[in-house]
């Protein structure tokens, strides 16, 4: 098999696969999961080189199931990211004091001593003008203390990039759903990102489930035609012999909008999948 690629995250000299691990499978944002499966998960996401790895607090006790599953494997050796603001009481808390607390908690949590990435998670539920003023540069501060290499913010609206990007400097941005079959709208952003040399981080190219065989989570917030066409993609690709989740995903990557993309990985029989979907050449009849 193909080695997996690399290239480097905006400008912070960061490698990283093209294709990274969504840690939220290990919360059980899709599903139950056992830390023997996450461990199993991780030693063959890192066989395969994927070795850049996204959670966050709001994904249940990701971080804790993720800094077990990492425990042994030398820290230079992967790409840890983590998020803060956004927590699983359904709270968000951009304040300076839990920007402190959340990291150190983190730390803890992933039983490291640094992150290599902390984003800001989902900042369009707050005031962003407070993110700016206030959030981030308490990041700047743990970043000269060593806690933190770079930071960034994530969220849904395209829109909260440019605001940012306004008035600071981000290392990184985490953009979901905008890089899929469905909606590549991300490109519209791509001429600011690379002006300004951000790194950008590509999550969901599955559309959080939409683009599988199985079909989304009861909780996903597509319209009913769209999981409808969906679900006829997924029979129109299995009558043709082939995976919709596997063309979605090369199809993503083919796009080049991207540093990295995210995907969320609960099995070695995943990560086997996404690999090979991710090397594998796009079939242009059956995209078209």
């Amino acid at each position: 098999m193909a080695a997996m690629e690399r290239c480097e995250l905006g400008k912070t000299g960061i490698l990283v696969p093209e294709l990274g691990f969504g840690a939220a499978t290990m919360g059980g944002s899709y599903g139950p999961t056992t830390q023997s499966v996450a461990d199993a998960t991780v030693r063959a996401a890192l066989d395969a080189e994927i070795d850049f790895f996204d959670t966050s607090p709001w994904y249940g006790n990701s971080e804790e199931v993720l800094g077990k599953a990492l425990a042994g494997v030398p820290r230079d050796s992967y790409t840890l990211q983590t998020k803060l603001g956004r927590y699983p009481d359904g709270t968000f808390d951009f304040s300076p004091k839990r920007v402190v607390a959340s990291v150190d908690d983190s730390l803890q949590k992933l039983k490291t001593d640094y992150l290599d990435i902390c984003l800001c998670h989902d900042i369009e539920f707050v005031p962003i003008q407070s993110v700016i003023d206030e959030t981030l540069p308490k990041l700047r501060e743990l970043q000269a203390a060593g806690k933190i290499r770079f930071v960034g913010v994530s969220g849904l609206p395209l829109a909260i990039f440019r605001r940012a990007l306004a008035e600071t400097d981000l290392d990184v941005i985490l953009s979901y759903c905008h890089v899929s079959l469905n909606d590549t709208s991300l490109s519209e952003l791509t001429p600011l990102l690379r002006e300004r040399e951000v790194g950008v981080i590509g999550a969901s190219p599955l559309s959080m489930g939409l683009l599988t065989e199985n079909g989304p989570p009861d909780w996903h917030p597509a319209p009913p035609a769209l999981k409808d066409a969906a679900r006829r993609a997924a029979e129109h690709c299995k009558l043709r012999g082939a995976s919709l989740p596997a063309l979605a995903l090369a199809y993503a990557r083919s796009l080049g909008l991207t540093d990295t993309l995210l995907v969320g990985l609960s099995s070695p029989e995943q990560v086997a999948e996404n690999v090979s979907a991710t090397l594998d050449r796009i079939a242009p009849s059956l995209l078209e």
